[in-house]
């Protein structure tokens, strides 16, 4: 079937000065939506992937300790004469420091959720005990737990990817870390703007995860848009809009719930533009970065168009050592791509690959399908 080129396709090299920057752990996605709103940007990240390079003048890469995002590498890449004072959005890797978010919104506009939102999100016992109030289901989280450690989560204060989860084997969290209660179901998304009272549900996808022994709940991909239920029609952007305006939430954020029958059990919310950009950024939806900037900016679209097909991004980890040399030719259909030479350790992300389809679940098993032709590709150049 006829299919429009991913998010993250590599564009025509960038030469322009840049009127923007994107940060997060990567930023390709948001350097692909910046383009694709009109603005020029700059991207730092912990990767600087070849099609980032082709998005982004200049892409920075910054140290990558731990997969974390280190305050002094990136306020110094900030204070370039280029970029100083240029706007700011931000992804994923900031949520377990709001302090951070706040020393880099100095001296410049910051296009998000403020820092002291974010805390407030994040925090899993404030988070909780708000959800209480508004009455929405939530899995019971304590610093310690009492009962079969099968039924219980270890889970870091503002982690991001589910690598860090665990099922929990002490009965008190560590520093950083907090207990969860497990539930039972399958993943589900919302991707929504909010202008600080009000939402729009920009749709919904299923999510699954990439399971190892020390990971089993580390983030696999996600596929949308997935047919909200009819029993939800209503229910569901009622809830979104509460949550919006109880946590004070502007621009794009995501909440993820898991679904046990007919009953939603919301999990978090991911305070930034998250990983769906590359499931639902794409014609004939507006520019979503727009509509992020609109939101935060207290402008809510009246209506949106409906995505025609499904599309899934799916992230490929490597199953062994994987060295990727100059020369080594990535199909059109994946994003991330490593800047050779580099070596990929097992288990770390090597790309996104991307499937279409006429439903969700179709849309999996296209990428899916592909990721194991890459990875067919790349057993053969490693003999």
């Amino acid at each position: 079937m006829p299919t429009t080129p991913p998010a993250g396709s590599p564009a025509d090299p960038v030469v322009e000065r840049p009127d923007i920057v994107v940060a997060a752990l990567s930023a390709r996605a948001l350097a692909a939506a910046a383009r694709r709103a009109g603005w020029r940007p700059a991207a730092i990240d912990l990767f600087a992937d070849l099609d980032t390079k082709q998005l982004a003048e200049p892409c920075l890469r910054l140290p990558a300790e731990g997969l974390r995002l280190e305050s002094g590498p990136l306020r110094e890449a900030l204070a370039r004469p280029d970029l100083r004072g240029l706007p700011l959005v931000y992804g994923a890797g900031f949520e377990d420091d709001p302090a951070l978010l706040a020393r880099l919104a100095e001296g410049r506009p910051l296009l998000g959720n403020r820092p002291e939102v974010v805390a407030r999100v994040k925090d899993p016992f404030r988070f909780a005990a708000t959800l209480a109030r508004l009455g929405i289901p939530h899995p019971p989280v304590a610093p310690a737990w009492d009962g079969s450690p099968g039924d219980h989560l270890s889970k870091r204060i503002g982690g991001s990817g589910g690598a860090h989860i665990t099922p929990a084997t002490d009965s008190k969290a560590k520093p950083g870390w907090y207990i969860q209660r497990r539930v039972a179901g399958h993943a589900l998304s919302v991707l929504f703007l909010a202008d600080g009272a009000h939402a729009v549900i920009i749709g919904l996808s299923r999510q699954w995860c990439a399971p190892t022994p020390e990971s089993p709940y580390r983030y696999g991909g996600a596929a949308g848009p997935w047919r909200c239920p009819e029993r939800w029609t209503r229910t569901l952007p009622a809830m979104i809009t509460r949550l919006a305006a109880a946590f004070e939430l502007v621009g794009l954020n995501s909440a993820d719930f898991l679904v046990t029958g007919s009953n939603l059990h919301l999990l978090e919310i991911n305070p930034r533009p998250g990983a769906t950009l590359d499931v639902f950024d794409r014609p004939p939806m507006p520019p979503l970065l727009g509509l992020h900037l609109d939101a935060c900016g207290g402008r809510l679209p009246e209506q949106l168009p409906v995505l025609l097909g499904c599309r899934a991004a799916l992230v490929f980890y490597a199953d062994v050592p994987t060295r990727i040399e100059a020369g080594r030719r990535w199909p059109a259909w994946t994003a991330d791509r490593p800047a050779p030479p580099t070596m990929i350790g097992r288990g770390e992300p090597v790309c996104t690959v991307f499937g279409e389809g006429p439903s969700a679940t179709s849309a999996r098993r296209h990428a899916e399908r592909r990721q194991r032709e890459l990875a067919a590709l790349a057993a053969m150049e490693m003999q």
